[in-house]
């Protein structure tokens, strides 16, 4: 009896933990207050990886500076790039895609909700881990990439490994590669292996979850030509995770066993080859890139043709675009490597594939202007954030194709012209298109629309300060300054162009100082009435309160055209009798 009356207040106790306002966070799988706890903790991390920019940028903003020791610069913008990529934009997209795609296809929740929490904790516990290492002074310290053989030695890790030589290898290792090998001890790399294997277990788990999801519970009448555009370029996204995450996991692991197990993967002086683990690492890190910017490519498609009082110009070429994409991004990855001596042919291959990825790209761009054209345009906050959008990737798209040019990525590669590059894509891109889908979504989730005035302000910080921080590195990159670089002489040119990419920082916290204030002014102000479709918008999520009820529906709508929710409201005008489905 005494022990019932224990299970039973255990019971209880586990019950009332879960019903109250911080246990059932905790323990929740419903996919909307997940789809919120990722979008928050990314934003968490963007605000630390914005401290480690803002530091980068003070130590560069003028010559001889010491602000910083070289250890902690390196370690500084390793952490930014693993941060910004891995625990701010991936979650976030994910986070998004968590909240919308089941209201989107007209479902219930995700296919498997436990599964959905998992992945969810394993990015929070991921970061943590990560960025626990700054306590123990070994943070990762090699870059996002941790090129091997940078990333080879820990204390003793090869004593094994040589002892096992015959006495004539010893001493060729010895006197050829132990120096090498011991370029980078410590626990730094470790934190990188575990740190980004717990990630990508989040991310796949993720992604299978988003496949079965989209696949199997669309709502009746929803084909796969029927999908919102945000649904096609979030299954796009996780078809490329589920094929791109292995090669990293590969690569981590031989890194591993060659840290720890002495084996030589990556030594050439003991048969290894350094080169595989740029083959490795690229083969996952250039559809990672494309991981990263459809699903910003789905929002901005969403977002346009709301604001444009029309139906997305090129519906079919938007969508399957997002595919061809997918299927070339496997394809391109050496173009990461054109300076290492690859045979002229794969130079060749790889410079063509990497212009070639380019037409799908600039179809959606046609199309995204088309869009716009002639339309009965809106300029709100989301679509301030989505046309600047356009222009941001475009100028990160057009220098793309400029480093796909075997001389000229010769005389650029790993310079700043590359990192640029990379920011305009994935600032100008992704950054600004998950602040449009903020803005767009947030009365969605949330019941209350963030100030207007105060976002546009944003905008215009944001627009001014990437512009003024990013493109001079452009120059910078033509200049000569190398990307990592740790401090610099005058008198090179590069001091005044330095300043004035670190003063475009400032004008960036600016703007995330704003949206700071934006978010506080909002959900301090009482609780207004708010329609549940501010937007006058087209797809199913808008067809619910806002925000949404557990259930998301109470009955499950019927799709007829790729518009439902418009076609509700205006039913003489119906897609669905034009469509020809």
């Amino acid at each position: 009896m005494a022990v019932g009356s224990i299970a039973t207040r255990g019971r209880t106790a586990r019950q009332t933990w879960k019903q109250s306002k911080f246990g059932s966070w905790v323990t929740t799988t419903d996919h909307k207050k997940l789809g919120i706890l990722y979008v928050s903790t990314g934003f968490i991390f963007f605000l630390a990886g914005g401290i480690e920019a803002s530091l980068i940028r003070w130590q560069l903003s003028t010559p001889n500076a010491g602000h910083l020791s070289p250890e902690a610069y390196d370690q500084i913008f390793t952490m930014h790039g693993l941060t910004m990529i891995f625990l701010f934009v991936m979650p976030t997209m994910a986070g998004f895609g968590n909240y919308l795609v089941p209201l989107m296809i007209g479902a219930r929740d995700m296919a498997f909700p436990r599964l959905n929490a998992l992945g969810y904790w394993l990015l929070f516990f991921g970061g943590i881990f990560m960025y626990a290492s700054f306590i123990f002074g070994s943070a990762p310290n090699a870059g996002w990439f941790s090129y091997a053989p940078l990333t080879e030695a820990s204390p003793g890790c090869f004593t094994q490994g040589v002892a096992a030589m015959s006495a004539q290898a010893q001493a060729q290792f010895a006197t050829q590669n132990l120096q090498l090998s011991c370029f980078s001890p410590g626990q730094n790399p470790d934190f990188w292996i575990i740190g980004l294997n717990l990630l990508g277990i989040s991310s796949l788990v993720g992604a299978l979850n988003f496949i079965v999801t989209i696949l199997r519970l669309r709502a009746p009448g929803m084909t796969i030509n029927r999908m919102p555009l945000f649904v096609w370029m979030t299954m796009i996204t996780s078809f490329l995770l589920v094929f791109a995450l292995p090669s990293l996991t590969v690569a981590s692991f031989l890194l591993l066993f060659d840290r720890h197990l002495g084996t030589h993967f990556y030594q050439a002086g003991a048969g290894g080859d350094p080169l595989l683990w740029q083959h490795l690492f690229w083969s996952f890190g250039h559809p990672e890139v494309y991981i990263l910017i459809l699903p910003a490519f789905g929002m901005i498609s969403e977002i346009l043709p709301v604001f444009s009082g029309k139906p997305i110009f090129g519906y079919t070429f938007v969508a399957w675009s997002g595919v061809a994409i997918g299927f070339l991004s496997f394809t391109v990855w050496a173009h990461h490597m054109f300076a290492v001596g690859l045979p002229t042919v794969a130079q060749a291959f790889f410079a063509s594939t990497t212009t070639l990825i380019a037409i799908p790209t600039a179809v959606k761009i046609f199309n995204w202007v088309a869009t716009l054209y002639g339309g009965k345009l809106r300029f709100h906050t989301p679509m301030l954030f989505a046309t600047g959008f356009i222009a941001m990737f475009l100028i990160g798209g057009l220098n793309g194709a400029a480093l796909a040019v075997v001389p000229f990525d010769y005389q650029v590669t790993d310079t700043y012209f590359v990192v640029a590059h990379i920011h305009y894509v994935l600032f100008g891109g992704s950054v600004m298109a998950i602040f449009g889908g903020i803005f767009y979504w947030f009365p969605k989730m949330f019941g209350r629309q963030l100030n207007e005035t105060l976002g546009k302000i944003q905008f215009w910080l944001f627009l001014i300060g990437l512009n003024l921080t990013f493109f001079p590195m452009h120059i910078l990159g033509i200049l000569g300054m190398p990307r990592r670089q740790y401090t610099y002489p005058p008198n090179l040119g590069w001091d005044g162009l330095n300043l004035a990419a670190s003063i475009g920082v400032l004008i960036l916290i600016a703007g995330v100082l704003i949206f700071l204030w934006n978010l506080v002014r909002t959900f301090m102000k009482s609780g207004v009435g708010m329609a549940d479709d501010p937007w006058d918008a087209f797809t199913l999520e808008w067809a619910t309160a806002s925000p949404p009820p557990p259930e998301n529906f109470k009955t499950i709508p019927t799709v007829r055209s790729r518009r439902p929710l418009w076609d509700m409201k205006h039913p003489d005008k119906a897609d669905w009798l034009t469509e020809g489905h």
